[in-house]
């Protein structure tokens, strides 16, 4: 299969190549610098220059494969209602493209705001409708294109995708509590998250894309429900400092961006999707990254 590949050089989006060609797929990734074309390339993809306001390059990515892996965003809280309107206009633009061939078209979705008192399932719609709502309602809109004769498939990410690397929400949270002198978890810190290795993410990716019927909703998620105040505990032995709680009036000042996101729940089982893919997540836990070193070597080099 020839699979075009957006966020391609990012922490997900690397892994899935790597999975990919190692399947036997021919891929072709979305890049928006040299650099990162050259990392692409030496994954053994192609790599075609553009970017999510390229809408004539996402075009031509998608017209030009056998199906579409969408893992590329913008993630710019200080606009977020651009980065809305970047992801929703990027679905719309792949998804006429692939109308009517029946082709797979893998969507990057989230597990955020799902539900609010237990895990998210499978079973559970995203309640993320039009152009306004968060990431602009991609995950339903990319499901209107399965009425057009696409294979639309939605990858609910877990909040923290982790391994040795990792520069996001969990190397956010170490870099507040170096700054900070203390290891900080939201209110009670009861609220969960789950979690995914980075190689299991990008296995269940590629399983979905190969056969995952119209419609599908693939939970990424390997640890359900870790509470942050677990989490918070993990990084202070890590950096031998303090835990404490922060109340929620002073989590953005605490944390920074991403004290908007820790005070939530963000918790989901795969149970139906491990059963239906054969998938079995096999790579280290979030707190076996953490206590290995994932994030506090890096960060001291």
């Amino acid at each position: 299969m020839h699979v075009f590949v957006t966020g391609a050089s990012g922490w997900i989006g690397s892994a899935t190549i790597d999975d990919l060609v190692a399947a036997g797929h021919r891929v072709t990734g979305l890049v928006r610098s040299d650099a990162a074309a050259a990392r692409v390339e030496t994954a053994g993809a192609t790599a075609l220059r553009g970017d999510l306001d390229d809408l004539d390059a996402l075009r031509r990515g998608a017209a030009e494969s056998d199906g579409v892996v969408h893992l590329a965003n913008k993630h710019d809280w200080s606009d977020a209602a651009g980065t809305s309107a970047a992801e929703r206009a990027a679905v719309e633009a792949m998804g006429e493209v692939l109308a009517g061939s029946d082709r797979p078209f893998v969507v990057a979705s989230g597990i955020a705001g799902l539900t609010q008192d237990r895990p998210a399932t499978e079973q559970d719609p995203s309640p993320f409708v039009g152009p306004d709502a968060m990431r602009g309602g991609s995950e339903n809109r990319a499901f209107d294109f399965v009425a057009d004769g696409v294979r639309s498939v939605a990858a609910r990410f877990a909040p923290t995708v982790h391994g040795m690397g990792d520069h996001g929400f969990i190397a956010a949270i170490v870099a507040a509590a170096r700054q900070q002198g203390v290891s900080g978890y939201v209110g009670d810190g009861t609220n969960r998250w789950s979690a995914v290795h980075r190689s299991d993410a990008a296995r269940i990716v590629r399983l979905g894309l190969e056969s995952a019927p119209a419609g599908t909703r693939l939970h990424v998620v390997a640890e359900p429900a870790l509470t942050t105040r677990s989490i918070a505990e993990a990084i202070g032995d890590g950096l031998g400092l303090p835990v404490t709680s922060i109340d929620p009036a002073d989590a953005d000042a605490h944390f920074g961006f991403i004290g908007r996101f820790f005070g939530f729940e963000m918790s989901a089982t795969s149970d139906a999707t491990q059963q239906a893919f054969d998938w079995t997540p096999t790579g280290p836990t979030l707190f076996e990254d953490i206590g290995a070193g994932a994030y506090f070597e890096a960060r001291g080099a």
